[in-house]
């Protein structure tokens, strides 16, 4: 588990989710997609020191530490960096995950549903 004195990018990224997840274009999404996702993020490397956060687009919540409510629908690790790429819009998600950028456990359905549209536009990052 992470040390959760650890900032990464990422961490901002996942506060605007959840502003955004109250907003009309944030409750359209749970509506359409209706899914859990878990997100290990690492500083550095894949699996070590990662933070945990769920992105919970049933009851429209995201929060920091693993998901308790059984199994999430799609599991992803990525490294900040990447993260923060995918989810501006800066990196495909189909290639981070070829080129081993992005890692994926559980339903592949679930996870092509996991895409940039997903996160609040960046206003000022």
């Amino acid at each position: 588990m992470a040390d959760n004195s650890t900032q990464l990018k990422s961490d901002a990224i996942f506060e605007q989710m959840k502003l955004h997840l109250t907003t009309d274009a944030g409750k359209a999404l749970i509506k359409k997609i209706g899914l859990v996702y878990q997100i290990n993020i690492a500083p550095k490397k894949i699996g070590f020191n990662e933070k945990v956060y769920v992105v919970d687009l049933k009851k429209g919540e995201t929060k920091e530490g693993p998901y308790e409510g059984g199994k999430p629908d799609a599991t992803f690790s990525f490294k900040d960096d990447d993260f923060v790429k995918i989810a501006t819009g800066k990196m495909n998600p189909q290639i981070a995950f070829m080129r081993g950028a992005m890692k994926i456990k559980g339903s592949i359905s679930a996870a092509q549903k996991f895409t940039p549209d997903i996160f609040p536009k960046p206003s000022k990052m």
